[in-house]
C-alpha cells in the first residue's frame, strides 16, 4: 500500500482528500515512507512531516508552511499540494521536519475567501473573543494554533521559520511581496531576505505593531522568522499559471532538502523596503475613505493628499509620497481600511 493511499484513503492527492474531507473530521493517520521518514496527518488539511533520523538538517531549521488561510488563493495551495507529491513519490528526501497547512478547507470547496469571518484576523487568541465563539474558522484557528504550539515545542532545539503564502484580489504595482510582523527590537536576518529574492519576492513590507494574522502569531508567540508572503492573483483551482510560481515551489523545496543557497545568492538583486506610516482604519459614522476601489497595491500618492476624514479627524500624506496596499472599504467599525506605507531603502 503506497503512503497517498494511507493519509489520503481513497483521494489521489493531499489537495483531493482535503477538499473531500472539508467538513469532516476522519481519524488521524500516520504513514511511514521507505526511507525512514514519517507523515502524520493530525487534521484535514494538516500534514506534519518527521525525517528519517538517519537524516542530516544542514540549516538547522523546522518549516511551518500554510497556504489557504484564505480559500480563494488558490496558487499555492498547488505549488504546495504539488511538492507533498514529490515527497510521497520519494523524488528526494526531506531533511528538516514540516508542518504544511492548508488554512481554511470549507472556504476552498466554495472558493471564497472565507465563510464566516476572515480567518488571518483569527491568530493570537483572538478566536476566542464572543463574537467570533462557536464559528468554525475560529475553532480552526485554535486547532492550527494548538499544532503550532505542539511543533515548535517538538523542535525547539531548531531554528523555526514559517511561510504564510497567499495571493491578491487587487491588482498591485508590486506583484510579489512580503509582510514582516512585528517584534519589539527585530530586525530581518539577512539570510530571510536572501530568501525571499531567491523566491523572486523583490518587496519587504515591515509591519509596525503585532496583529492577529497567522504569521504575527508565530513570530510573537514562538519566535518563529514568519513571513506573510503575497505571491500573485487570485485565481479559481486549475486556472493558475504554475510557472508564474516557479521561485517559492523552487526554493521551498530547496529548502525541504536542506540544500545550501543557490550560488548565485552572492550576486544577489535588492530587496526594497517599505515601513508603515499610517493604518487607517474605520472610524465609524461620518467615515469617508477617498482612495478608489479599484486601485492596486503600491499605488503613490503626492504630499498633501487627502486619504480619509470623519467629522473630526483625517490624514494627509506628509512631507514625502507615500503608497498605499490593502485598501478595501468594506469593512466593519474599528478594522483596517488600508495601510500608508513609505519606502525605507532597499537591502
Amino acid at each position: 500500500m503506497n503512503a497517498s493511499s494511507v493519509l489520503f484513503d481513497s483521494s489521489d492527492s493531499w489537495l483531493d482528500h482535503t477538499l473531500a474531507n472539508a467538513s469532516e473530521s476522519p481519524a488521524p493517520t500516520m504513514q511511514r515512507l521507505p526511507d525512514g521518514t514519517t507523515i502524520t496527518r493530525p487534521l484535514v488539511g494538516v500534514l506534519e512531516v518527521t525525517p528519517a533520523a538517519t537524516h542530516q538538517n544542514p540549516n538547522g531549521e523546522a518549516l511551518i508552511v500554510s497556504v489557504g488561510v484564505h480559500g480563494n488563493e488558490t496558487a499555492p495551495i498547488e505549488v504546495l499540494d504539488g511538492l507533498v507529491n514529490e515527497i510521497l513519490a520519494d523524488d528526494w528526501p526531506v531533511a528538516c521536519p514540516l508542518l504544511l497547512v492548508m488554512g481554511n478547507p470549507p472556504a476552498m470547496v466554495a472558493g471564497e475567501r472565507f465563510i464566516d469571518v476572515n480567518m488571518n484576523r483569527l491568530f493570537s487568541g483572538a478566536h476566542g473573543r464572543d463574537e467570533y465563539r462557536g464559528l468554525p474558522e475560529a475553532t480552526r484557528a485554535s486547532q492550527i494554533e494548538s499544532l503550532c504550539r505542539e511543533f515548535a515545542h517538538r523542535h525547539a532545539a531548531l531554528a523555526l521559520n514559517h511561510y504564510d503564502l497567499h495571493t491578491a484580489i487587487r491588482p498591485s504595482h508590486r506583484e510579489k511581496f512580503a509582510l514582516y510582523p512585528f517584534v519589539e527590537g527585530r530586525q530581518v536576518p539577512e539570510r530571510q531576505c536572501d530568501f525571499l529574492l531567491e523566491a523572486d519576492v523583490e518587496t519587504l513590507l515591515l509591519q509596525h505593531k503585532a496583529g492577529t494574522t497567522f504569521s504575527s502569531f508565530t513570530s510573537s508567540e514562538l519566535g518563529a522568522e514568519s513571513f506573510t508572503i503575497e505571491l500573485g492573483k487570485v485565481r479559481p483551482f486549475g486556472q493558475n499559471d504554475l510557472a508564474r510560481f516557479a521561485g517559492i515551489r523552487d526554493s521551498l523545496r530547496r529548502r525541504f532538502r536542506g540544500d545550501p543557497p543557490p550560488a548565485s545568492a552572492a550576486d544577489r538583486r535588492s530587496l526594497s523596503v517599505f515601513e508603515v506610516v499610517h493604518e487607517i482604519l474605520n472610524t465609524g459614522e461620518g467615515f469617508r475613505f477617498f482612495i478608489p476601489d479599484d486601485v492596486a497595491n503600491f499605488t503613490e500618492y503626492a504630499p498633501g493628499t487627502l486619504i480619509w476624514e470623519d467629522g473630526s479627524r483625517n490624514y494627509r500624506v506628509g512631507a514625502v509620497p507615500e503608497a498605499i496596499v490593502f485598501p478595501n472599504r468594506e469593512v466593519p467599525i474599528g478594522q483596517r481600511v488600508g495601510l500608508m506605507i513609505r519606502e525605507q531603502g532597499v537591502r
